[in-house]
């Protein structure tokens, strides 16, 4: 799996100009689902990213995490987070779930996040969305499950 992970002051999604999901300050997760991926990658990647310390202390370091703060999520699916650009101008994406697998893995992601206690909110599967979002900082990471990163995709 591979994740683009923003820390925002807000975040929405919608869908033909109707809201779908909405955050207040927490962040704002594009999710890919690789062809290769289980349950053991979205449970790894779900318990990484609610521990990233990734917001401000009282000393303004980068040290607290989204569960520290009580931060909301919202989780948008991104199959083109895939996308492989090394061979022509035309991005390849198989290393991308088909996506009745991604959808299954996609959901369970947002269901294992909260069993960790995070308010979530998500896109719509499969949809043309607009996405909208006040980065603060800005502070954006990308994680990749162990063998994402391994297979340099």
């Amino acid at each position: 799996m591979r994740a683009v992970v923003q820390r925002v002051k807000w975040a929405k999604v919608e869908v033909l100009s109707r809201p779908v999901g909405e955050i207040g300050p927490g962040l704002l997760i594009l999710l890919a689902v690789n062809r290769e991926d289980t349950i053991q990658e979205v449970k790894w990647l779900a318990r990484k990213i609610v521990s990233l310390r990734i917001f401000s202390d009282s000393e303004d370091k980068l040290n607290l995490s989204l569960k520290e703060v009580d931060g909301q999520v919202l989780v948008v699916s991104q199959f083109t987070l895939y996308g492989d650009c090394r061979k022509g101008c035309r991005p390849s994406y198989t290393h991308s779930a088909p996506p009745e697998v991604a959808r299954r893995l996609y959901q369970e992601f947002i269901d294992e996040l909260r069993t960790y206690g995070c308010r979530v909110q998500q896109g719509e599967f499969q949809a043309h969305m607009e996405v909208s979002l006040l980065n603060h900082g800005p502070v954006t990471i990308i994680v990749d499950t162990p063998h994402s990163s391994k297979e340099g995709t």
